[in-house]
């Protein structure tokens, strides 16, 4: 059974077309822009994330570890946000976690060793996944905006009940997923 036999899909399909194809390039960049995605929205995130690159010579785990917290307020970067973006420049330069590698792994494997980092958990583990290493069996239960359109659109309600319902989207969470981003940026007007 296809995910677009599915009557919640289905609606979606026929209101705003398919999703688009995102994804973002792996590696240190997109995760931390995923940081920084973290109970913001999007706008706010890539201005902040604009203004930090901006200001280093280049965005790498060796140039955001060269500025003291003064340089990152200035960007607009929070104190939790700093230690976190410290936190994966550390692992990066003490070799504690190979981005490029991850697409090797287990997907748990992967996850694990994404949610070791302070500062990354299930959230931003699954967004990663997702967008860029094209994982296709991931439902973000963490994200707000995929709850919401859960149950504006379903009878479920609780956790519980979202993640039973997710679970018979299986081997396709990702792509119902976007299928639920599509639809909740579209009826927002957002793209």
């Amino acid at each position: 059974m296809t995910l677009l036999s599915k009557p919640l899909f289905k609606k979606i399909h026929k209101l705003y077309g398919p999703p688009p194809t995102w994804s973002r390039p792996e590696g240190f960049v997109s995760l931390s822009m995923f940081i920084l995605e973290q109970q913001v929205s999007l706008a706010s995130a890539k201005a902040h994330f604009e203004k930090l690159n901006s200001y280093v010579k280049k965005f790498s785990p060796k140039e955001i570890l060269k500025l003291s917290d003064q340089e990152m307020r200035a960007c607009q970067i929070s104190r939790q946000k700093t230690k976190y973006l410290r936190a994966l420049s550390e692992a990066i330069l003490k070799k504690e976690i190979v981005l490029e590698k991850l697409r090797e792994l287990p997907e748990e494997e992967a996850r694990a060793q994404l949610i070791k980092i302070k500062g990354i958990g299930n959230w931003t583990a699954d967004v990663y996944l997702m967008f860029a290493l094209q994982s296709k069996d991931i439902f973000p239960i963490g994200d707000i905006a995929l709850v919401n359109t859960v149950r504006e659109l379903t009878k479920a309600d609780t956790k519980e009940e979202i993640i039973e319902l997710a679970e018979t989207w299986r081997p396709n969470r990702t792509l119902a997923s976007f299928y639920l981003w599509h639809y909740y940026l579209s009826k927002r007007g957002r793209s």
